[in-house]
């Protein structure tokens, strides 16, 4: 056994069980990825992969239940990489941070720059999805930390922590009927105008729409998005009615714009950091972590992540 043969079982799996595409990712050809399946099945006795003549079709019930084995083994792998290169150059490597877009345009950037002087030989990786890609940047190894409002908690594999909580605000054009009414603005006015907001699963996107719900009331959403200031750009053509995260507003960046504060008409969101259960983070990932969440040292992460581990044996 060993670990291409395991490489191999993973990426079959995570490529949809095309063999080409997996040859790809591992740099090898799919002649030699079937090789070293099929030695491992030899090995192991049983069969992984269902099979249409040479074509791998999915997982067997054995191949099912080694998968996660074959996955922990991988992890600590990285993970023993990581630790000696921990010991080796504390102060160089490199660190994946995934994260929404609203948290990568307006949360990070002074965290980075932050880390960037602390860290100048630490190449940093920042990419952007939706909170369930995020999750799954996470989960894939792709990324070592992850950044997002909604969906981080719904996976058992990560190790969530909160770092702040936020509300939304609601922007208008000037002059805009709305800055006329009664104050505070309720739902039921705010409901008569179109409105332009994020994509479901975004920035506290469910928070809006429950709240509305809970009313009985029926919004025109006429236009989403996942970023705040394509919705910002529309709200400024005379298009809706913005409702966006507070964090994304700047009174001298969005002249054109009117804020009015929502924060008693929707539910407060968390943002939340995440990990994967099990990873080990070089000394500066705890750095950044704290750099974002001043409450998170590395003790306090490192509870976290044991007394999730703790959890997960019991059951």
């Amino acid at each position: 056994m060993n670990f291409q043969q395991l490489r191999s079982v993973r990426e079959a799996v995570r490529c949809g069980f095309n063999l080409t595409e997996v040859a790809a990712m591992l740099y090898t050809s799919q002649p030699g990825v079937s090789r070293q399946i099929r030695e491992l099945e030899d090995e192991l006795g049983v069969e992984i992969f269902s099979r249409a003549g040479k074509r791998l079709t999915g997982l067997t019930p054995p191949g099912a239940t080694l998968l996660p084995i074959v996955e922990r083994l991988l992890l600590e792998a990285e993970n023993l990489k990581r630790v000696g290169s921990d010991y080796q150059s504390r102060a160089d490597g490199r660190l994946s941070v995934a994260a929404t877009h609203s948290q990568a345009r307006y949360a990070l950037p002074h965290v980075v720059r932050d880390f960037r002087r602390m860290f100048p030989k630490v190449t940093l990786h920042l990419h952007q999805g939706s909170p369930k890609q995020v999750a799954e940047m996470l989960l894939s190894g792709e990324a070592d930390i992850g950044v997002a409002t909604e969906a981080l908690t719904h996976y058992r594999q990560l190790v969530t922590l909160p770092c702040y909580r936020w509300t939304h605000s609601i922007v208008v054009p000037p002059g805009h009927a709305l800055l006329d009414e009664t104050w505070p603005v309720t739902l039921a006015q705010l409901v008569r105008y179109p409105i332009i907001t994020y994509d479901q699963g975004f920035t506290g996107r469910s928070h809006i729409d429950d709240a509305f719900a809970r009313e009985g009331l029926h919004p025109d959403v006429v236009l989403t998005a996942m970023d705040a200031d394509v919705i910002k750009t529309y709200v400024e053509l005379g298009m809706g009615v913005g409702i966006v995260a507070s964090i994304a507003l700047d009174p001298e960046r969005d002249r054109q714009l009117r804020m009015i504060d929502a924060g008693h008409l929707f539910e407060i969101n968390v943002t939340r950091l995440a990990i994967r259960r099990g990873t080990w983070l070089r000394g500066y990932a705890f750095r950044f972590i704290e750099t974002f969440a001043p409450t998170l040292g590395r003790a306090e992460v490192e509870a976290a992540m044991a007394e999730s581990t703790a959890l997960v044996e019991v059951d």
